[in-house]
């Protein structure tokens, strides 16, 4: 999708130093009539949105695989599943990117399931709906959530989860009271990242996005490449970063931990 580029946008002298590129995220130009800047908002607003439901979807399905690695899985079975996990990473990321896009095309794996046992009549455009994106981009970064729920997991006395039980309390419980609270570091650090890596994603937006969906990041690489403005891409950058250290330290109030206890 093209950059929707004022009058005079390119071409002449531009100011560097200047807020004026700050504030076209804001107020586009049309005519020379300032209108708010409708697609690069709500861009911007859907990254930071999808982010946040990919980092708690993470959360979701790698809390139970680390906890079961951390406090039931022993020995071999451990190693196991730690080498299951790291295996598939050894692999690049575009290439990752590129299977996803062969498992959710009209013809790929997923519609021929589908089809096959005639769930539906006719394939489904996974990528035109974003499936494809929202998947490889959980896929990506699963390991980021994973260990280090897992180191803080570990760490636990598997005495207090024996203790707990033994008082009648319930598995929801256990987890909510007892390892949630202990493993609060591992949790802020594998949201942080997932989070962060997730919204400043390029290469899965670019290979697993649909024809109408754009990611931000997609907006400046357009801006420092197609539209030869660097200013302004600078700054469409720097935004995306102030809004993440932003999200870093809510997700850190919220868990009431500091950056020290997230290095551990």
């Amino acid at each position: 999708m093209p950059i929707p580029y004022g009058p005079n946008e390119i071409g002449g002298p531009k100011d560097v130093y200047t807020l004026e590129n700050y504030r076209y995220l804001l107020l586009g130009r049309a005519d020379d009539v300032e209108l708010m800047n409708w697609l690069h908002l709500k861009v911007f607003g859907r990254t930071i949105l999808v982010s946040v439901l990919i980092t708690l979807l993470d959360f979701a399905l790698c809390y139970p695989i680390a906890y079961y690695m951390a406090q039931v899985a022993k020995g071999g079975k451990a190693r196991l599943l730690v080498l299951c996990l790291i295996l598939p990473f050894w692999v690049n990321e575009i290439l990752r990117a590129f299977a996803f896009r062969i498992l959710f095309g009209t013809g790929g794996v997923m519609n021929v399931l589908l089809v096959g046992m005639g769930v539906v009549d006719e394939p489904i455009d996974f990528l035109k709906a974003d499936v494809g994106l929202y998947a490889g981009l959980s896929y990506a970064y699963i390991l980021l959530m994973i260990f280090p729920i897992y180191n803080a997991v570990e760490s636990l006395d598997h005495n207090q989860v024996e203790a707990a039980r033994d008082l009648g309390s319930p598995w929801w419980r256990i987890h909510y009271r007892v390892v949630m609270p202990h493993a609060k570091p591992g949790i802020a650090s594998g949201c942080t990242m997932v989070f962060m890596l997730c919204a400043g994603a390029l290469a899965a937006p670019q290979i697993l996005g649909g024809p109408s969906s754009l990611w931000f990041t997609q907006i400046i690489y357009q801006w420092f490449n197609t539209g030869g403005d660097w200013p302004r891409g600078s700054a469409y950058a720097f935004v995306l970063l102030l809004i993440c250290i932003v999200f870093v330290m809510v997700v850190m109030r919220f868990f009431k931990v500091r950056f020290g206890e997230i290095a551990k």
